[in-house]
């Protein structure tokens, strides 16, 4: 559901461009308000939450979908974990939908999907292996790597039940917003997806702020 915002985007404590193939990994206060923004439109943001103080609890899909018996999120959508946990809200979204099933793009599957020779190309699990090596003071290991949401991209579910790629329903200034129900660490990676259209063929920066 289309929702917008009251708050300022210039009253935020805290501001940060993510180039496209970048990744963002910051700590999140319980009470606080994360706003992620598609600045240039068009463009995946592929998101991972974790409890920041017993990162063994993490955003679950499962519990997600199941408690709000729907397979996209929105405005009012509250992401759960896998102890059944409210661990964000989100309270503004300007999109409209945001996928949670399409997973993340790895150097395995751009092979299997597209082609042998796009093994080396960077994928959204590269950002977050480097991540969890460059920072261990988060405790974060690879094992940790599980669900994600792929804010803004379009993941259509087809008449037989599978998923496609499809167009950006996102435009430059698209933004979708969350409260933090607990201490949260959120790690971003800026997909930087060359071969389907999840991000118009041409990765972009987004930002993210924090009230």
């Amino acid at each position: 559901m289309i929702q917008t915002s009251n708050r300022d985007i210039h009253t935020a404590g805290y501001r940060r461009t993510i180039n496209a193939g970048d990744y963002w990994l910051y700590r999140v206060m319980e009470g606080q308000t994360l706003r992620i923004t598609d600045l240039e439109g068009n463009q995946a943001a592929d998101t991972l939450f974790f409890n920041a103080d017993d990162t063994a609890e993490r955003y679950s899909v499962t519990d997600t979908l199941r408690s709000q018996r729907n397979v996209f999120l929105s405005t009012g959508s509250v992401l759960r974990s896998n102890e059944e946990r409210p661990m964000l809200e989100i309270v503004a979204d300007t999109c409209g939908r945001h996928d949670t099933l399409g997973g993340a793009c790895a150097t395995e599957s751009n092979t299997v999907r597209y082609d042998l020779e796009k093994r080396h190309m960077h994928a959204c699990r590269d950002s977050w292996m480097l991540a969890v090596a460059e920072h261990p003071e988060f405790n974060l290991t690879r094992r940790d790597i599980t669900h994600n949401i792929n804010f803004f991209m379009n993941v259509p579910v087809t008449k037989d039940g599978g998923l496609t790629f499809a167009d950006g329903i996102s435009a430059p200034g698209k933004y979708v917003e969350m409260v933090a129900k607990m201490n949260v660490l959120v790690l971003i990676s800026n997909c930087p997806q060359l071969n389907n259209p999840c991000n118009g063929y041409n990765p972009t920066p987004i930002e993210v702020a924090i009230w």
